[in-house]
């Protein structure tokens, strides 16, 4: 029920604080704010996918959660700053602040137990099967077939 009730009141919040802030600073001032914090999100979003990317496939372990959830949350912070609306802002701009991002880390893993992950590498797990395919496509179905027998086709 909380659920619906946040699905509810975000868009309001944004709402109001367009109406309220525009009514401050100006329909142009509010236009610009909206295109440059998207800018920035963006930005943030193309910068860290990439590294988020090479930290995950470089697999390091237990080691590597802090980095990447460092990358995540600023991730997450991209995201709300492309998001058009002043609160969504706020909480993206309050993400990029080091010391709220290792807070909000602690208080995350206070919460979660990680057991730990491996890749498998090597032997395939024993309930895998490989096996090979090759697709059969009907002579109704290629490119330039015909449906017709072949005693009737146009050479």
């Amino acid at each position: 029920m909380w659920v619906f009730a946040l699905l509810l009141a975000w868009p309001m919040l944004e709402i109001g604080l367009f109406v309220v802030v525009g009514g401050w600073i100006g329909l142009w001032a509010t236009l610009a704010w909206v295109i440059l914090s998207a800018m920035l999100g963006i930005a943030l979003i193309r910068g860290l996918g990439m590294s988020a990317l090479r930290e995950v496939r470089g697999g390091g372990g237990i080691a590597a959660l802090q980095p990447m959830a460092h990358s995540a949350l600023i991730m997450l912070s991209g995201i709300l700053l492309v998001l058009p609306g002043f609160f969504t802002d706020f909480l993206g701009l309050l993400l990029l602040v080091p010391f709220v991002r290792t807070g909000l880390i602690a208080l995350l893993a206070s919460r979660v137990q990680v057991h730990g992950f491996a890749a498998r590498r090597g032997q395939p797990r024993a309930d895998w099967v490989e096996a090979e395919y090759e697709e059969v496509v009907p002579e109704r179905d290629k490119i330039g077939g015909t449906t017709q027998p072949s005693k009737w086709r146009e050479d």
